[in-house]
């Protein structure tokens, strides 16, 4: 086996970090993973013990597209199985001029293709330049917010709403978001939403308590990563459980932690000046997912989406249990950026109840609010955001040192990915790519 006797300490036991962990068994490797949490997932949790009817939602990561090859893979090489859902695609909810929320007759996909259409010339140029951070015209894009680039089209109402219910997606407000994240979303992956999407059966969880099952002892749950120290062919890492500290010595560090998380660590000698830079600059959306359960199904039409965008400072909203049995069921709402605030507030000054009543244009009066669940991921200390988002401060040039190996330490993550940062898919391919880069720098340095 490729790196038989060599021991890896993987930080992280969200999906990125066990499918790494994974594969650097397979390869013969001695590993040893430590997480923070007294559970697996990182930001993939499903929620089972609030619930009635033995129903469950999902209070972090929740959709799988069709395009997410590498994760649809990994679901079905577990034996666990992906649910079609969301068959129907979005609709979108906007105010009236009489302030009323309404169903608007443009569908979410509209509202994305008509941003779309007015983004074509950046995205042209973006294109030429083979989405290159380092390039000029990549630096241009990125200074702009989408804000500014707005006011500089001289945008119209109908399409800043679009770009407002978009704090959903992106996690950030128009005026906090790089105009390239924009862009760059229409040149890598398209109009989100087209795909079909899927959940794991019986809870996106599952995922990772099958991956953390075949570790056994070597799954180090409430101990976090304190400080690195790498030098010659060593690396000391220290780390804390239950208040003590003790030192780990291994061969290879991969490192699955947030940005948001890994830039409190001590890492000595400092990483490169642009890694650094990278990881201390790199932003986290604000993100507070809620799981309403009421005692009927009451935004279901035949034929009709069960899924809704919208600028509101509830976010979005979509059917999220829809696989799952019973008469009770589950709509999720993500507020991002500044909606998370706005949710958060209103929940602590009055209570769930509260959430329920800004969704009476979609039929909640005629049910009732049997429990609920909140999570604003950015009071998280072990996220500290809800995933990466670009804004304007950041460098372009600097999104490949997310990535970049520093000697015997490799980096994975959501935000490490270039095509699917954000999404689970990302998390996946990079667990995977950093595994695969240790093994090939292993077999540089015997050659050397």
């Amino acid at each position: 086996m490729a790196l038989q006797g060599i021991s890896v300490l993987v930080a992280g036991a969200g999906l990125a970090g066990l499918v790494a962990a994974r594969d650097l068994s397979a390869m013969g490797a001695d590993v040893t993973v430590i997480e923070a949490r007294d559970r697996v997932g990182g930001r993939v949790h499903t929620i089972r013990d609030r619930f009635t009817e033995g129903q469950h939602g999902e209070s972090g990561g929740d959709m799988i597209d069709e395009e997410h090859r590498e994760l649809r893979h990994l679901v079905a090489s577990l034996g666990l199985k992906l649910k079609p859902i969301l068959r129907h695609g979005w609709a979108t909810a906007r105010m009236d001029e009489k302030g009323r929320t309404r169903l608007s007759a443009k569908n979410a996909l509209t509202a994305w293709e008509r941003l779309a259409e007015a983004l074509t010339e950046l995205t042209r140029q973006y294109r030429l330049t083979e989405q290159r951070g380092s390039s000029p015209i990549a630096a241009d894009i990125a200074r702009r917010s989408v804000s500014q680039w707005l006011d500089d089209v001289q945008a119209d109402a109908d399409l800043r709403t679009t770009a407002l219910a978009m704090r959903g997606f992106f996690l950030a407000d128009p005026e906090e978001l790089s105009l390239l994240a924009l862009v760059d979303q229409y040149a890598s992956n398209g109009i989100p939403g087209i795909p079909r999407n899927y959940r794991v059966e019986g809870g996106n969880d599952r995922i990772a308590t099958a991956l953390a099952a075949d570790l056994g002892t070597r799954l180090k749950l409430g101990t976090e990563l304190a400080a690195v120290s790498h030098r010659g062919k060593t690396v000391r890492a220290s780390v804390r459980h239950r208040r003590q500290t003790q030192q780990i010595a291994c061969d290879y560090l991969v490192c699955t932690l947030p940005a948001s998380v890994l830039r409190r660590i001590p890492i000595t000698p400092p990483l490169p000046t642009q890694q650094h830079a990278a990881i201390a600059t790199l932003q986290y959306g604000r993100a507070t997912k809620s799981l309403l359960q009421f005692s009927s199904r009451f935004w279901r039409v035949p034929g009709k989406p069960r899924a809704f965008g919208s600028p509101l400072s509830f976010g979005a909203a979509w059917d999220a249990n829809e696989e799952q049995r019973g008469k009770a069921a589950i709509l999720a709402l993500l507020a991002g950026g500044s909606a998370s605030d706005a949710t958060s507030a209103l929940v602590e000054r009055e209570g769930s109840a509260s959430l329920a009543r800004q969704l009476e244009w979609l039929g909640s009066n005629r049910a009732q609010l049997l429990t609920a669940h909140h999570a604003s991921w950015e009071t998280d200390p072990y996220a500290r955001g809800g995933y990466a988002f670009f804004d304007p401060a950041f460098d372009p040039a600097l999104r490949g040192w997310l990535a970049q190996p520093a000697g015997r330490l490799f980096f994975a993550g959501e935000h490490t990915s270039l095509q699917w940062q954000g999404y689970m898919n990302g998390a996946v391919e990079s667990g995977r790519r950093a595994a695969a880069e240790v093994a090939a720098a292993h077999r540089l340095s015997n050659r050397g």
